[in-house]
């Protein structure tokens, strides 16, 4: 492949990892993992209500790795609540996972930026054979997918399996009970799996670069070892 081309594939590669440290790193800082809505089943069996004066039940949740708010509907109004998981929830919430998911978040963000960076180098300088050459691009783009699974797949089972949103919705509750009603990823969630796709993609670009894979060797040059040793 032309050394133009090259040139051209590691800066969208480059580009695209750079970006994803971004995205990763603003998504890290929101409240926007996960949406829901819980239900005040306590005020609702209390007057038996059903159809449209459930709604009156009905509150808000939405939350991050670090904070989030929830609203509690009783039947008297919604009331908007600020916490924040450290410290405030560390006790009621899987600890070890939250820790790991905000961990393999910091991973996934500076193995992003590395990448970008030797994507550049690679791109306008000499690259050395060791970790500036294929191997270590494919080594920062596999670090970074595998984090950015990593991530989906603890947050998911500290929300699903663990029960994470009616965790939340009970703390400090001593009276009322709430459900969860209605729960759903939001955009900070998707943008972790985009990272993790754009980095499996990086590492097709670099295929496409004409570089062979890592520790891979040619069938000529192993014909011709032969060849030689067979000589002597």
């Amino acid at each position: 492949m032309p050394a133009q081309q090259k040139k051209l594939i590691f800066c969208t590669a480059g580009l695209l990892s750079l970006a994803c440290a971004l995205g990763a790193a603003a998504a890290v800082g929101t409240q926007l993992w996960v949406r829901g809505s819980v239900l005040c089943s306590t005020g609702a069996l209390l007057v038996n209500a059903s159809g449209p004066e459930l709604h009156k039940f009905i509150g808000h949740i939405q939350y991050g790795l670090f904070s989030g708010m929830r609203v509690r509907q009783c039947g008297l109004g919604g009331r908007p609540l600020h916490f924040s998981f450290f410290p405030d929830l560390l006790r009621i919430i899987p600890a070890s996972i939250h820790v790991s998911v905000i961990l393999f978040c910091t991973v996934l963000i500076v193995f992003a930026l590395v990448g970008a960076g030797f994507f550049m180098l690679n791109a306008f300088g000499s690259p050395y054979e060791t970790l500036h050459g294929p191997v270590g691009l494919y080594l920062w783009s596999f670090i970074s997918c595998s984090c950015g699974c990593l991530i989906m797949i603890l947050f998911s089972s500290e929300v699903k399996i663990h029960h994470l949103s009616e965790k939340i919705a009970n703390f400090k509750e001593g009276t009322f009970t709430f459900k969860t009603h209605s729960e759903q990823f939001a955009n900070s969630f998707w943008t972790i799996l985009v990272c993790s796709l754009v980095h499996f993609l990086n590492a097709l670009l670099i295929r496409f670069a004409g570089f062979e894979f890592p520790f891979s060797k040619s069938k000529d040059s192993g014909t011709i070892t032969g060849a030689v040793d067979l000589m002597y």
